[in-house]
């Protein structure tokens, strides 16, 4: 293993993803919430600078081939994870996430079958895409637990609905709210919009890894 540029940048991204849980074990909400996610939009960021750095020096390399995926996946595990949690299992998270770790194991238990094989099943462009929509959805959804953290606090035993209006009214703080909806709801909403999507992507990327693995688990067993 080269110690370069590109695969400091891979690791980091990979020591980031329990990073993100930690922040919630040693910080209270809402700086955990901030904290989590200033350092995992920090290293989503890195995923698209280790590859272009990589391959701009030509120093792309096994080891960075075969742990870039493994950060991105162990990122996207571990952040819905956490958001499932603290969004009290709601059923519109849950379904996409389920999807997303599902089609997650299935191909790395592909690509494990196929061993030398596994080229077959290299990451294709709409892959690219499936990961860039789950993280940005993650990160959006990581925004609206803690804004629905600070604006529990605002609304000071009041629901939602009447907060917003409190807000309109001019008896509670603007700063914490969108115009008639609560920022948190905006942000969760957009959030799961984006999650579903990705979990198209996700499902569409998986039939078609599927779809090339498929003739060589056709063949007797070696």
């Amino acid at each position: 293993m080269k110690l370069n540029l590109p695969n400091v940048l891979t690791v980091g991204r990979l020591i980031a993803a329990p990073g993100v849980a930690v922040m919630f074990l040693y910080f209270h909400r809402p700086w955990a919430d901030w904290f989590a996610l200033t350092l995992f939009v920090t290293a989503a960021i890195t995923d698209y600078f280790d590859g272009y750095l990589a391959r701009l020096w030509k120093q792309e390399s096994r080891f960075g081939a075969m742990l870039d995926p493994i950060a991105d996946k162990a990122m996207v595990v571990i952040a819905l994870v956490i958001l499932t949690g603290y969004s009290g299992m709601n059923p519109w998270l849950i379904l996409p996430a389920t999807v997303i770790l599902f089609r997650e194991v299935f191909v790395s238990g592909l690509r494990e079958f196929l061993g030398a094989e596994a080229r077959l099943l290299k990451v294709t462009k709409l892959a690219k895409w499936k990961t860039t929509t789950q993280m940005v959805a993650i990160a959006i959804l990581f925004l609206g637990t803690g804004l629905e953290y600070l604006e529990g606090i605002a609304r000071r035993g009041l629901t939602a609905e009447q907060y917003a209006d409190a807000v309109s009214r001019g008896l509670a703080d603007p700063v914490r709210s969108c115009g008639a909806r609560g920022c948190s709801s905006l942000a969760t909403d957009v959030g799961l919009t984006l999650i579903w999507l990705a979990a198209a992507l996700t499902l569409v990327t998986g039939i078609d890894y599927f779809r090339k693995a498929l003739p060589y688990l056709r063949g007797p067993k070696p």
